[in-house]
Order: structure tokens, then C-alpha cells, then sequence
């Protein structure tokens, strides 16, 4: 057998962005990853989306002290933070990363090896990840690969469920990005997922590594656990609508087969939550939204109803936690749940 040669990484170069909001509890330790790469970044800025002013000089002051670029804009999301970033640099690859999550030191060096040279349609390339809490300390060291499939091959895979395709482990071509506009601003919230998505329809390729590039940092304060997120979600389902409003048959499948699976039970919980099961801090602060959590339920039933036509056990269960989260049925809802969280805990004294 004739020795064959491995195939040319591509050569190029990389740009580092990170979007930053009153987040300088945490910026220091993402900088120093993106600064202990294995293979440095050519490029590294951060963009200050619209930070509070004490948030802003000590943004400043890190920066400055490791010679790190940062660029202001007014605060308009993550996405737009990284827009901007990606129009003040000019490398050929683009890797971004939040502000509290941090990079392993073979990122860049990793993915970048993993470029295919001769593959004129290359739109990305990812790892895995490591989670780990806000504090940084590791809880699991494969997050990706137990969650979704990869790499990515069909839209109603990437419909039907979070494709963990986060930008914070990934490296992105250029090119492809600016083709597809780069991330919808609209969105703060699910604009991974819509990005990644117009990337496949575009026939870019991606491919995936089955290894961690990145640790991912539960944070209860970031955009993941706000009413935001949830604001996203409806704006994500309604654009998924228009993705798909050429070809009627194929939406109405994917509204009822991919799209009311995925989000139905999101929606309906927090609109439960906020009503009856609000108790640390964090649910209590969402629970004031609970007017604006119904109001989604309620637009979230009404999509369903114009795009497709739903089993008749889904529709029930629809119509069913929407009289659950009428102000009527709340008292009636109420009383069997005050009986049973007594009998518990009179249960639980008795033992």
C-alpha cells in the first residue's frame, strides 16, 4: 500500500472576541486562557456591550495590565457585542468566548489543526465541553457528546433539540460567517443555535471533535437564567416560522413533530413556576415576570395552532396547562397543592 500523506491543516489566522457586560468578576480568568494558548491568537479584543460605569473602568484596568485590546459599543446583546468584534479584526478565523467561561490551553492550537485545507465549503469547527460552576470548578469533563449528536448532519436534528454547538468551543471561517450576516441581534438568547443553523442551510461543513476544548461555567446570573433567555426562546420559534414559511408541508411537520416536543414543556414550566413554585431568590425575581410568562404560553399555543395541526393528546396537554395559568383556575390549582405540601410535611415530622 502506497504511503499516503496526511492532509494540510490550513494555514490562516485567528481572532479572539469576547463580549463583556458587568461581568469583571470573571473576566480576568477568561483573558488569561485566551493569553495561555498553546498557539496565541493573532487578533484578541474585548467588547464592552454598555457596562455600568464602575463595571467598564475595572474592565479597563485588567485590560490595560495585560495589554489587551477593549472596544465600547452601546449595550445591545451578545451578538451584536460580537458583531462589532468580528468588524474590528481581520483574521481568517474567528474563536469567541463569554466573558465567565475560559478557555483550556489548546484551543486555539486544537481546532485550528483540525481546518481542513481543501475544503472550499468549511464553515466551522468544535470540541466538547467541560462544565464546570461559576467558580470554575470542574463537575463534568463531556458535556456535547452525552447531550446531541455531532457533527451536525440534518436540519431536524438541529431543530428538534439544543445542538450544544456552543461559539465558545468552536472556530468559525470567516467567510462563512459574514455570508450568513454573522449573529442575529435581535436575539440574546438561542443565537448560537439560529447562527449554527443558517451556517448548515448555507452548505457550509462543519466537523467535531470529540474532545474538551473549552470549560463551559454554570452561571445563575448570565443571560441563560433570565427572563431574556425566555424572550429569546418565542423570538427563535417565530423566526424558525419564517425559515420555513416557503415550504408550508415541511414546516408544518417540524412545528409538530421537532418544534412543539423541543419547547412545549420549557414554556409551559416556567409559566407553572413563576405562578406556584416560586422559592430561592433567582425564581422569585423571574416569578414578577409571570403575567409575561403566561402571555408566552399563550402565543406559543396560538404559532402551534396557525403552523400545524397537533395530535390530539398534544392538544389537550395544551389546553390544559393554558386553563392551568388562568387566573380562575389558580385558586382551584392552589388548594390540592397547599394539601399536599402539608401532608408532606407533617409526613416528614412524624418519622
Amino acid at each position: 500500500m502506497d504511503n499516503v500523506a496526511p492532509p494540510s491543516k490550513a494555514p490562516g489566522t485567528v481572532a479572539v472576541i469576547i463580549p463583556f457586560y458587568n461581568g469583571s468578576r470573571y473576566i480576568e480568568r477568561a483573558i488569561v486562557s485566551v493569553l495561555s494558548q498553546t498557539v496565541p491568537a493573532d487578533d484578541f479584543l474585548i467588547v464592552d456591550d454598555g457596562s455600568e460605569a464602575a463595571e467598564s473602568a475595572r474592565l479597563h484596568e485588567i485590560a490595560t495590565r495585560h495589554g489587551v485590546r477593549v472596544v465600547r459599543q452601546e449595550n445591545g446583546g451578545q451578538g451584536a457585542a460580537r458583531n462589532f468584534g468580528v468588524s474590528q479584526t481581520v483574521s481568517t478565523y474567528l474563536c469567541f468566548l463569554d466573558q465567565d467561561d475560559f478557555f483550556l490551553r489548546t484551543h486555539i492550537e486544537t481546532l485550528l489543526d483540525h481546518v481542513p485545507r481543501n475544503d472550499p465549503h468549511f464553515g466551522w469547527v468544535y470540541g466538547d465541553l467541560m462544565e464546570a460552576d461559576a467558580e470554575g470548578h470542574i463537575l463534568e469533563t463531556s458535556i456535547a457528546i452525552r447531550y446531541s449528536d455531532h457533527p451536525k448532519t440534518s436540519v431536524r436534528e438541529m431543530i428538534a433539540g439544543d445542538m450544544h454547538v456552543l461559539p465558545s468551543a468552536s472556530l468559525i471561517a470567516r467567510e462563512a460567517f459574514d455570508h450568513v450576516g454573522g449573529f442575529d441581534p435581535q436575539f440574546m438568547g438561542y443565537e448560537d443555535d439560529d447562527l449554527f443553523l443558517r451556517l448548515f442551510r448555507a452548505g457550509y461543513s462543519n466537523s467535531f471533535l470529540p474532545e474538551p476544548v473549552t470549560v463551559w461555567c454554570i452561571n445563575k446570573d448570565s443571560t441563560s437564567h433570565s427572563i431574556r433567555m425566555s424572550r429569546s426562546r418565542l423570538l427563535f420559534i417565530r423566526k424558525l416560522c419564517s425559515l420555513f414559511g416557503s415550504d408550508p408541508e415541511r414546516l408544518k411537520l417540524y412545528m409538530r413533530e421537532l418544534i412543539f416536543p423541543r419547547f412545549c414543556n420549557l414554556i409551559v414550566w416556567e409559566a407553572v413556576k413563576s405562578i406556584y413554585f416560586a422559592r430561592d431568590a433567582h425564581e422569585i425575581r423571574m416569578a414578577r415576570h409571570r403575567d409575561e410568562f403566561v402571555a408566552m404560553l399563550d402565543e406559543f399555543a396560538t404559532l402551534m395552532k396557525t403552523h400545524t395541526r397537533l395530535k390530539i393528546e398534544d392538544r389537550f396537554r395544551l389546553r390544559l396547562y393554558q386553563a392551568c395559568v388562568r387566573p380562575k383556575s389558580r385558586a382551584v390549582l392552589f388548594l390540592p397543592y397547599t394539601v399536599m405540601r402539608v401532608v408532606k410535611r407533617f409526613g416528614k415530622g412524624k418519622r
